[in-house]
């Protein structure tokens, strides 16, 4: 399987996060991906951004978390040698990735429909912010505050909060794979390319899901309420151990409630009338979570997940960046490569397993 798309050329034209994610994706299953970046401006903007950790003339870890694999041409597409470069490239690509603002296809000669006559078999790829307004300039956060994300997300006091990785992008690059695996299979078929383009703006709102329908069936508009389910309880609260580390509990039925109260020493809780069913539990949560309180934190957190897991109470161990990239199943994920000379990682941006059996 990590080789599927081997004999595959990608010219990858894209910067920042999203497109070069696709890229990646590729170049991961054996793609040739050759990005190109424009050395007058210092390469993708995401070299620059490094946070303060990292050391001054260090390839920065941003870039290098979707760059993986590729290979790596500057070229100032504004010069003729280096746009004539460019076309003995797309003369034989498979794949054109694009994340252009407003007017720089035309500037660059680069237009879909011109290229799509001129190299017809060529899947061509674009990401762009605002399917509202393609003029405008896009960044994550701004596209997460006008889908709706920053305003259902945060706890109940706090201001409007974006996610902590820039989700916008990771959205439509998937939903851009999406798109360029069905041409691919289409141009088996066909022998033709395709003209597809896919916006951050679109790619956000087709990910509200439940919350969309929620208002578009009962007009129901998502407030913020942290990590606390509105239908179920206790489901998001989070209780803290003896040794200080904290636990969010998604308990979801009646049995796993009663389950809970044994194993923090306090079953008669499961009959109490004031937590004896779901319904009750939500109205009363706050009650709810203080005696839930008292007792976890007089055990370890190590205790009490083993507890949960063996009698399938639903419970998460609420990990920072350390513990979840120290982890085994982490560990499997990591890639190093030598850019530049120097030493890189990232995690693989391949989430799946083949499991096919070996003939």
């Amino acid at each position: 399987m990590q080789e599927v798309f081997q004999g595959l050329k990608v010219i990858d034209l894209s910067s920042v996060l999203a497109g070069p994610s696709v890229g990646m994706f590729f170049a991961e299953l054996g793609a040739h991906v050759i990005k190109i970046e424009n050395p007058k401006q210092g390469g993708d903007v995401t070299r620059s951004w490094k946070t303060s950790a990292e050391q001054e003339g260090s390839i920065s870890a941003y870039w290098s978390s979707i760059n993986y694999k590729k290979e790596i041409l500057f070229l100032n597409l504004s010069e003729f040698t280096d746009r004539d470069k460019l076309d003995q490239l797309l003369s034989d690509a498979d794949i054109l990735l694009t994340n252009f603002k407003s007017g720089d296809a035309f500037k660059f000669h680069l237009e879909p429909l011109e290229l799509y006559k001129k190299y017809p078999s060529l899947i061509q790829a674009s990401i762009y912010g605002f399917s509202s307004n393609q003029d405008r300039v896009a960044y994550d956060v701004v596209v997460q505050a006008e889908t709706g994300f920053m305003f259902m997300n945060g706890d109940t006091h706090s201001a409007p909060t974006k996610m902590p990785v820039a989700l916008m992008d990771v959205l439509a690059a998937h939903h851009l794979k999406e798109a360029i695996l069905i041409a691919l299979y289409n141009r088996l078929k066909t022998g033709k390319g395709k003209i597809l383009s896919c916006s951050l703006e679109r790619a956000g709102i087709s990910s509200l899901v439940n919350q969309a329908s929620n208002y578009l069936m009962s007009g129901v508009i998502a407030q913020r309420a942290g990590s606390l389910h509105p239908n179920i309880a206790p489901y998001g609260e989070i209780i803290s151990s003896a040794d200080n580390k904290q636990i969010v509990l998604a308990v979801g039925s009646d049995r796993q409630f009663t389950t809970l109260c044994h194993i923090l020493g306090i079953p008669e809780l499961a009959n109490d009338n004031r937590f004896a069913s779901n319904q009750q539990r939500v109205a009363n949560r706050i009650l709810l979570l203080e005696k839930l309180q008292e007792k976890a934190e007089e055990i370890n957190a190590a205790q009490l997940m083993s507890a949960f897991i063996e009698q399938d109470v639903p419970a998460g161990l609420i990990k920072d960046m350390s513990d979840v990239l120290d982890a085994a199943i982490a560990q499997e994920m990591i890639r190093e490569e030598i850019i530049e000379g120097q030493q890189t990682r990232r995690i693989t941006s391949i989430a799946f397993e083949d499991l096919t059996p070996l003939s």
